[in-house]
């Protein structure tokens, strides 16, 4: 059985893509960059998410190291999702992205 390194693309890009190479990924990290967040107030922000998708992708970025999930021994319990040490590392690529797009957005209403 193959490694989870020995089951990445070659391409450290395409291995970035698979990784976080979606909408809804990208947007529950950058919600997690401001706070942590319960599954409901991220379904409630992030517009047209299904539940499954948020579930799936959850649980596929906890999975990869970089959110982790925080379970809280109150009743009714709670659960919070949070960046890792390793989705933190992610700042940087989101903060490129937020400039880049600002600039577009300059770009194309001028």
């Amino acid at each position: 059985m193959k490694t989870k390194a020995e089951l990445l693309p070659e391409c450290p890009v395409a291995t970035t893509v698979q990784l976080i190479g979606n909408k809804w990924k990208l947007l529950i990290i950058r919600n997690l960059q401001i706070q942590p967040w319960r599954f409901n107030e991220l379904q409630k922000n992030l517009d047209g998410i299904s539940q499954k998708v948020l579930t799936d992708s959850l649980r596929s970025m906890e999975a990869d190291g970089l959110i982790t999930r925080t379970v809280y021994a109150e009743v009714p319990p709670r659960v919070e999702y949070s960046l890792s040490e390793l989705g933190e590392t992610m700042r940087p690529i989101l903060d490129a992205m937020a400039a880049w797009g600002n600039s577009y957005k300059s770009m194309a209403h001028s």
